[in-house]
């Protein structure tokens, strides 16, 4: 029989065999990295007493950490320490470690101080999926798993009225329509999901939604920026990346095109479109900018954007000196950059009209039709060549049939007729040599043809030549693309300023990182194919990871631009790692991807939050209830369109320039070089999808709260959720147009007033209102009939809004009533958000 101190101690060892060890990549290195990495990390010219801590080999150095004797390890000493002059961190860093934290650098030590690389720097492999009782999706299973652990559970499916209207906002960024929402309700086979989720992805719609966050990244934009802010013809590439997502391109194919696609063996134009990604950055054209400097900008700004869309680093840190945190060198940054400066832009912005100003290199990409518009409007010009040329030999012949005149004679009198002065035939005059005289005497005859004789043929073919020019300049599309066309030797810049030039560096991907295959090419197209190689570590996680968070709102890493030591732990290692693998092995498949994902419970869950998860899991992290978020701006104006009816669904095309409030443009115009004149589109041009609008980078959309400012990538989901949106949603022409719309097909299709409120729920809402809500509604409705009745000059104004016809024949009191009815519901919880 045991004694009680017995029983006593093997509890205790039984409690402590219970608490999971610690692990160094999700408990020690994050502190590591946030308290100590600054001053004792990768960056040599800022570490202090030569002591590294982000290394095995610098945590083992001179009894820094010794493992499993906190009395021989320095770290433990120093965290502890009473002497102001020896604590760790030093008080005057600002960084101060808490007990918990200071415990878990103890434990760790204590029990072998084991270390480990970065998660993301080592090559993901594919975990076995938990066996979940109940669970067969590998996603679900990942997910459950950690919520039994955590004793939380999970939200039923949401009812399918949700559902349909969710996947539908994903996929497309429209709402499904109410013969979409009645089959979906209604279907009785067991894959009804499954096959909406095949139809959506089939839409041409599914490209223009998924395409939002991927232009966000590019910093996609429709002009240059800066004083100038010329206009460019980049939506040529925006239009190649819909169609690239809407034809399921292979995510490696994706990449490799777009980084690279100029340098593949027989390059089609559309490949070379493609890298348009890279030169989707500001460009400046004002006066005194210098092109040497510009350059550099453009440069770091293309490492910075590919770094982290592909790679998930934060490599421009390592411009200026070696990375503070992560082991990225600054001859790794400029040995990177090597690859993107070799073709010939000067670094400024173009001079083709006082409206388009696009920079070399760019790809001349006729659209169709247009080498015949133009080879007519040259033929117009050649046309009227021909007819100059034969009035001119005409006149010149009858000139010289006149028999009063000699040649001599012929000659001084159209040189007289010529000149504002009388010619004076002068021994200076002979002195001439013979060949200026020919020309002078020529360029005379000349003028005097084009001004006396034939005035109106020449204002005629000015007239075609300007526009000639006009449609080369501001209607052929010209897109800025890459070309190596001009190498170039790189330099490692000190402090990356442009004027300080160092050791001379050839191309290499990051050191720290597998090498490329051996034979591969040292430029763009090695360094694209090195991206989607097995062996590296980072490009799929950070592709998964971002296909996740564009569906639940955040990544499992929720620093979807940062996977280095700074950024956050994944939520799920082992998840990301197993979608990692399998996006890659299933041939880079990104529709494949998205399917997985759409199909799991965890997409599906009701959105519903109950009091545990808010005291276990407050920030959803663990999933155990679809996130509810608000929807993006574009989308949401999308919406308003599409219930209204009013959508253009054409897919593709140049920019538009919808509705917005007067002035913006004009009031921010900084030169007078250009027309800063808003251009306002007209008929279907307003009504066309918000990934269509025209960007400006000096000052974009006015309606598009929370989007991008495309000045730079942006990977990061933009989210606030404050009354100043309304400022948007109840009061911009878009909105209160569509809601007139909506409302006065309501009143046409719908004989009374509960029919009319249960069809304005099922398009904007996808569901029908309940009983207690549609009494509501029908009180706030009979309100606004008598307050409009009451005001019927008011009733005039609200259905005035917009340029869509209005309907004459309806009472205009009860259209008001109805618009701000539609208009309501626009600005509902529940319409503004993805349930």
């Amino acid at each position: 029989m045991l004694s009680p101190s017995a029983v006593l101690l093997s509890g205790v060892l039984l409690s402590l065999h219970a608490e999971p060890p610690v692990s160094y990549t999700r408990d020690i290195r994050p502190i590591l990295a946030e308290n100590c990495f600054y001053c004792h990390g990768q960056d040599a010219t800022q570490r202090k007493a030569d002591l590294r801590l982000d290394t095995r080999a610098g945590q083992r150095a001179e009894g820094i950490v010794t493992p499993g004797n906190l009395a021989e390890s320095a770290l433990a000493e120093r965290i502890r320490a009473a002497d102001a002059t020896k604590l760790m961190p030093p008080a005057k860093s600002n960084r101060k470690l808490t007990e918990s934290q200071k415990k878990l650098l103890e434990r760790w030590i204590t029990e072998g101080a084991l270390f480990e690389e970065h998660w993301a720097f080592v090559p993901p492999k594919r975990p076995p999926v938990p066996a979940i009782a109940g669970t067969s999706h590998p996603v679900d299973a990942f997910l459950d798993a950690r919520l039994r652990e955590k004793g939380l559970a999970a939200n039923p499916l949401a009812d399918r009225h949700a559902l349909i209207r969710r996947l539908s906002l994903d996929l497309t960024g429209l709402p499904p329509t109410r013969d979409e929402v009645t089959a979906f309700v209604n279907d009785p086979a067991l894959n009804a999901y499954e096959k909406q989720v095949d139809r959506l992805m089939a839409s041409g719609h599914y490209g223009e939604r998924l395409a939002l966050p991927w232009l966000d990244a590019a910093r996609y934009a429709d002009s240059n920026g800066f004083q100038q802010d010329g206009d460019t013809f980049q939506w040529v590439w925006r239009d190649w990346v819909v169609k690239a997502l809407n034809d399921n391109m292979p995510f490696d194919r994706f990449t490799i095109e777009q980084i690279a696609g100029d340098l593949l063996p027989g390059a089609t134009p559309e490949q070379k479109v493609a890298t348009g990604f890279n030169r989707n950055h500001l460009v400046n054209g004002e006066g005194g900018a210098i092109p040497d400097e510009q350059r550099h900008v453009i440069y770091f700004d293309r490492i910075d954007v590919t770094a982290t869309n592909w790679l998930g680093l934060t490599m421009a840190c390592a411009q200026c000196h070696d990375h503070k945190y992560d082991p990225i060198t600054q001859r790794d940054y400029y040995s990177l950059m090597a690859g993107f400066n070799q073709l010939s832009e000067s670094g400024l912005a173009g001079n083709q009209s006082s409206k388009t100003r696009v920079s070399p290199p760019f790809l001349e990409y006729p659209l169709p039709g247009q080498r015949e518009n133009l080879a007519r409007l040259e033929k117009a010009v050649t046309e009227l060549n021909t007819q100059m040329d034969r009035q001119r030999a005409d006149w010149e012949k009858q000139v010289a049939a006149d028999e009063k005149f000699s040649d001599k004679a012929l000659r001084d009198k159209v040189l007289a007729k010529a000149s504002d002065k009388p010619l004076d035939q002068t021994a200076k005059d002979k002195q001439k040599n013979e060949e200026k005289r020919r020309t002078d005497r020529d360029k005379a005859i000349r003028d005097h043809f084009e001004q006396k004789v034939a005035a109106d043929l020449v204002a005629r073919i000015k007239a075609a030549r300007d526009k000639v020019a006009v449609f080369r300049n501001d209607e052929l599309p010209k897109v800025m693309v890459m070309a190596d066309d001009k190498p170039r030797d790189t330099f490692l810049l000190n402090r990356g300023e442009y004027l300080k030039p160092g050791a001379k560096v050839d191309f290499a991907t990051p050191g720290f990182l597998p090498m490329p295959a051996a034979g591969a090419p040292k430029n763009r197209l090695g360094f694209a194919r090195w991206l989607v190689a097995a062996q590296n570590p980072l490009t799929a996680r950070v592709a998964v990871n971002r296909m996740w968070q564009n569906l639940f709102g955040a990544g499992l890493v929720r620093t979807p631009e940062d996977f280095g030591a700074q950024g956050e732990q994944p939520t799920h290692p082992e998840l990301l790692d197993w979608l990692a693998v399998e996006f890659r092995e299933s041939g880079w498949d990104m529709k494949k991807m998205n399917r997985l994902l759409v199909t799991s419970a965890a997409y599906k869950r009701s959105a519903r939050v109950t009091p545990e998860q808010i005291r276990l899991d407050p920030d959803n992290r663990l999933l155990a209830r679809f996130p509810r978020v608000r929807l993006p701006a574009m989308v949401l104006r999308d919406v308003a369109l599409a219930t209204s009816g009013l959508l253009d669904r054409r897919v593709g095309g140049k920019p538009v320039y919808p509705y917005q409030p007067a002035g913006i443009w004009e009031t921010l115009a900084i030169t007078k070089e250009r027309d800063f004149t808003y251009p306002a589109s007209t008929g279907t041009d307003l009504y066309r999808r918000s990934l269509y609008t025209f960007w400006r980078r000096t000052v974009g959309p006015a309606n598009m709260f929370d989007a991008s400012t495309r000045q730079a990538c942006r990977v990061g989901a933009g989210q606030t959720n404050t009354p100043l949106h309304a400022l948007t949603t109840l009061n911009d022409t878009t909105w209160n147009e569509a809601a007139r719309v909506l409302a006065a097909r309501l009143i046409r299709e719908m004989p009374e007033d509960t029919a009319r409120l249960n069809r304005l729920y099922e398009l904007v809402l996808a569901r029908q209102p309940s009983p207690a809500e549609r009494m509501t509604l029908t009180r706030i409705l009979q309100r606004q009939r008598g307050a409009f009745a009451a005001d019927r000059a008011g009733a005039a104004q609200v259905t005035a809004a917009g340029t869509a016809p209005v309907e004459m024949k309806q009472d205009p009191v009860e259209l008001a009533a109805w618009t701000q009815m539609c208009l309501a519901t626009y600005n509902l919880d529940e319409a503004l958000t993805r349930e």
